[in-house]
């Protein structure tokens, strides 16, 4: 069996998702099998980090000790180049339709996706 290749969750500055060998649907999180068809063992690609802002929310108060050094931050969905969404943090000032672009920081003692605008 083939190691599966490191992403931000395991503390690398990438970000993986897969897509599905037999529908080609594509799935962000880890999974044995497609959510879609149901086949197992979709393939795992890294994305390129690019994508456009579908929807921002800035958080002002604090779920968690640990995180209320870093208030305010945003909260953003992200529709990646390659065709899936995803939730990350990003820059305070971004808005819908902003194209930006991943780099990777420390938020509450892991290291996180960070959107920021391209340009």
């Amino acid at each position: 069996m083939s190691q599966k290749p490191a992403d931000w969750t395991t503390g690398a500055e990438a970000i993986v998702y897969q897509e599905c060998a037999a529908c080609s649907r594509l799935q962000y999180f880890r999974r044995s099998f497609c959510v879609a068809c149901g086949a197992q063992d979709p393939v795992e690609k890294r994305a390129s980090g690019a994508g456009t802002v579908y929807a921002a929310s800035l958080v002002c108060r604090a779920a968690t000790p640990e995180t209320r050094a870093h208030v305010p931050y945003n909260i953003v969905l992200v529709d990646t180049s390659e065709g899936f969404r995803m939730m990350a943090h990003g820059d305070n000032d971004l808005s819908i339709g902003d194209k930006v672009t991943a780099r990777f920081v420390p938020f509450a003692g892991r290291l996180v996706p960070y959107f920021e605008k391209v340009g």
